[in-house]
């Protein structure tokens, strides 16, 4: 079996000569059609000087004919070059994820970010160098807000992360299905917010429904039309009546303009994104699934109509794109005679009316599937890594050779603990890994419960609420200091504890805003208190002092990490050890960056 590294490599060659190939098919069809255009108008006008005119149109035809099919080869295959090369586009990214380079990905999530949030600043979940950023191949806005949600919540039970979990594991090895599931849609460069959309589908435009309208717009072109070739087969009638037909139906054309060119522009605007997201449609639809929870998902597709929800969408996809030429001069002409604006919202009312009410159900599946095809990109890239396995009785968080899956290099641990020993207390000096060991907790019981694999050999975990408190900042605005920032996210913490939650909390360098005095007596008794409730507790500390209670407290329990000096450099191996640190290197750090501490 190929590693993940050879599969990519391996599909960018294929893709970089599939597309030197149509480029050259493309260069070559450039040239037919001018040695096409040059030769038969250069016969054309000969045989127009000959006066041949049966065979000069002969010859327009065949020419004609000839290069409508090679403008016909040339669009095609300038179309496939453009699907292959978002294919190689997406190949190469995967490749950069594998080598550690994914922070050059342009998609972080960076909206999503929320500062009272009781985990995702500190676990760098979204923004720059985040989960998000790492993880994301949703391309649609409903794709990206569900993997959003996925990492922000706690699901409801273990089921459902079982069932996503069969859900990811199906569509892991589905490679192709999922790359072209995503190479649809990028397909629209930038997929607008669909809100503007669903809102129209659901805004119906009584007046089109109207069945004396329907037949009032579509009889009198017809009419102007018999009427005017009427006038032309017979001089002996006078043009006043098709002149008066036109006159009106140019008139009508000035009724309701505003609000009906509102209605076409919305509809143009999102045409693309329509495009794509009729090919994303076909993609589910024409794929097979076994998991129960993808079935579900395919069958929700499925309305009262006969037709797949692709071709449904298809139909409003052809009359965006008919009339992506609406300010053309030559559409004015046509729209006089045709009242093409008019048979246009004819068309998109009915299209609404039948179709219109399932438009959101399709786009939350399309989101529902981005989401899960992005959780089993990591579950296709490392296979080493594992599904996480669920307990339901007690907090219980168990992990073997855990590391962050967000670090290239990364030194993995071994972490368990449970009730009644609930709090785990770290110490060890700067720099040697307590804040990476809680935030390689805390994202991996993220991974867990959105239902993908964990970076680790074995984890087993209950669902537990997450709350950390790491990140600590002041807010000039609201005048908060960053002291009282941290009391506030602690609050947070004990709200959490005292409502009979069950929650895993981190919490690193608690009370590091004040002196050594309060910050010990405010932390001792933080962690008696969080002792005493349901909750598996993380917490770094330098005050030794507080080690001393796992003596008096069975439920607390001392870890560290320690380093090592080597030709008289600092070294640290990033090793969780049961016990409490012994050593201390501010000093040296301080040193070793250039300050100068000696008095």
């Amino acid at each position: 079996m190929k590693k993940p590294e050879q599969v990519y490599n391996s599909l960018i060659k294929k893709y970089q000569a599939l597309i030197a190939e149509l480029t050259r098919y493309i260069n070559l069809i450039s040239n037919l059609r001018l040695i096409v255009f040059l030769s038969g108008a250069g016969l054309a006008i000969y045989l127009f000087v000959k006066k041949n005119y049966s065979l000069l149109a002969s010859e327009l035809i065949i020419f004609l004919g000839v290069f409508i099919y090679l403008v016909y080869l040339h669009n095609r295959y300038f179309k496939q070059k453009e699907h292959f090369s978002l294919l190689l586009r997406i190949n190469e990214n995967s490749l950069k994820r594998l080598q550690g380079k994914w922070s050059d990905f342009a998609d972080d999530g960076e909206e999503f970010k929320d500062a009272n949030h009781p985990y995702t600043e500190d676990l760098d979940i979204f923004g720059p160098g985040s989960l998000f950023q790492f993880l994301n191949t949703a391309v649609t806005p409903w794709g990206r807000y569900r993997l959003r949600d996925l990492l922000i919540s706690t699901p409801k039970n273990i089921e459902e992360i079982t069932a996503r979990q069969k859900a990811t594991s199906e569509l892991a090895p589905k490679l192709n299905w999922r790359q072209e599931l995503m190479a649809q849609g990028l397909k629209s460069s930038k997929m607008r917010d669909p809100q503007a959309l669903i809102a129209w589908v659901y805004r119906p435009e009584g007046f089109y429904r109207k069945k004396a309208v329907i037949i009032a717009l579509r009889a009198l072109p017809i009419l102007t039309i018999i009427w005017g070739l009427i006038t032309l087969i017979n001089p002996d009638i006078n043009y006043y009546g098709i002149v008066a037909l036109l006159l009106i139906q140019f008139i009508s054309l000035k009724i309701r303009a505003s609000k009906r060119s509102k209605c076409l522009e919305l509809t143009h605007t999102y045409a693309k994104d329509i495009g794509a997201y009729c090919q994303m449609l076909k993609c589910i639809e024409t794929e097979q699934f076994d998991s129960v929870y993808l079935q579900a998902l395919k069958a929700g597709l499925q309305n009262t109509r006969r037709l797949p929800a692709w071709q449904q969408l298809n139909k409003l996809t052809k009359l965006a794109e008919n009339f992506a030429n609406r300010h053309n001069p030559i559409y004015g002409i046509f729209n006089i005679v045709f009242l093409l604006d008019y048979q246009f919202m004819l068309a998109l009312e009915k299209w609404k009316e039948n179709f219109g009410h399932s438009l959101q159900t399709w786009l939350e599946v399309i989101g529902e599937f981005e989401a899960l095809a992005s959780l089993s990109v990591a579950q296709h890239d490392y296979p080493q890594w594992v599904l996480p396995e669920f307990i339901a009785d007690r907090p219980y968080f168990a992990a073997q050779e855990m590391g962050h899956p967000l670090l290239y290099y990364r030194v993995t641990n071994n972490l368990t603990f449970s009730e009644p020993a609930n709090i785990l207390l770290i110490t060890g000096s700067n720099m040697s890994g307590k804040s990476t060991l809680l935030r390689t907790a805390g994202i991996n019981l993220i991974l867990a419960y959105a239902g993908t694999v964990v970076c680790a050999k074995k984890f087993t975990c209950s669902l537990m609420a997450v709350y950390t408190c790491m990140r600590v900042n002041d807010n000039l605005e609201k005048r908060i200091s960053s002291f009282y920032a941290e009391l506030l996210r602690i609050k947070m913490v004990v709200q959490a504890a005292e409502e009979d939650k069950t929650i895993f909390v981190l919490l690193d360098e608690i009370f590091k805003g004040t002196n050594s005095i309060d910050r010990h007596t405010g932390a001792k008794a933080l962690l008696k208190k969080l002792s005493s409730h349901r909750l598996l507790g993380l917490i770094s500390t330098h005050d030794l002092e507080l080690t001393a209670l796992a003596q008096e407290n069975p439920k607390i329990k001392n870890y560290y990490f320690q380093e090592y000096y080597k030709n008289n450099k600092i070294c640290f191996d990033y090793i969780l050890r049961p016990g409490v640190s012994t050593t201390r290197n501010a000093a040296y750090l301080m040193k070793m960056a250039g300050i100068d501490i000696t008095d």
